[in-house]
């Protein structure tokens, strides 16, 4: 889990950008979801699963303006 958390941290920026557009923005879910369970919090956990279908609408803008202004995605842990 952390090989996978560092190896996303570490990606250059553009490959980060190209990863918040909506339909490759499941990737940014799966990492907040690896991040929750590498922390141990199950709120997190939670709500990274509601980031993949119904806050997939929406979140894809947080993580771009996100990686845009703080070269990483935001998230609780």
């Amino acid at each position: 889990m952390k090989d996978l958390i560092k190896a996303i941290d570490n990606l250059p920026w553009i490959v980060k950008l190209i990863l918040c557009i909506p339909a490759l923005d499941i990737v940014w879910a799966i990492y907040r979801i690896a991040r929750s369970i590498d922390a141990s919090n199950t709120l997190g956990i939670i709500l990274g699963i509601l980031c993949i279908v119904p806050g997939a609408v929406f979140v894809w803008v947080v993580d771009l303006v996100c990686v845009i202004l703080n070269k990483k995605v935001w998230w609780f842990c």
